[in-house]
């Protein structure tokens, strides 16, 4: 009898894992009653305003809830601070933090502003626009970019998930697995 409630057990536990995977962004864990609990990863990423407070070594973020946030923009150190396409107030802006004692420190801040308009390189010519839409410019690519968001401080392209290593006014740099992917603003 035991043996049979063990292996319905595994069963479902093995079931319930594949239903959690099956459905993209999310993961199976046990918890302390060994039930499998399916649980989404959480976007981190606060989205806002570049307010006129933003100086050397702080951001004044007003966020989406009309809410206003300072951070700390540290230079060195595990506090240090990203900043992807600079600060210009009134830019939009994604911004990744925590919290030391009552202050906020960025880690990462995504001008979204600058991260918008046309790029190139020697296989694609695209458009990030305004609300999540990419515009291809090339009509024989394979596989074009339609969609765009910020999920953690990353940048996704459809389903393809890069890491801003470098934003400026008229280069891109973007990493993930299959390597380091350079872009050119077109004018």
């Amino acid at each position: 009898m035991k043996k049979i409630f063990y292996v319905s057990f595994m069963m479902i536990a093995i079931l319930s894992m594949i239903g959690c995977n099956s459905k993209g962004k999310k993961s199976a864990q046990l918890n302390d009653k060994d039930t499998v609990v399916c649980k989404a990863a959480a976007d981190t990423t606060v989205y806002g305003v570049c307010g006129e407070g933003t100086a050397m070594h702080s951001l004044e973020l007003i966020t989406d809830g009309g809410d206003t946030i300072n951070y700390i923009l540290m230079d060195e150190g595990a506090d240090s601070a990203s900043v992807l396409g600079g600060l210009l107030v009134g830019d939009r802006l994604a911004v990744i933090g925590h919290k030391v004692d009552n202050d906020n420190y960025a880690t990462i801040v995504l001008n979204i502003t600058t991260l918008q308009g046309n790029w190139t390189s020697i296989d694609r010519n695209f458009e990030i626009l305004e609300g999540g839409i990419v515009k291809s410019h090339v009509k024989a690519e394979t596989n074009p970019w339609t969609e765009w968001k910020i999920w953690n401080g990353k940048l996704l392209l459809n389903k393809d998930t890069f890491a801003i290593n470098n934003l400026g006014a008229d280069s891109l740099y973007l990493e993930n697995k299959d390597g380091i992917f350079v872009y050119k603003r077109l004018k």
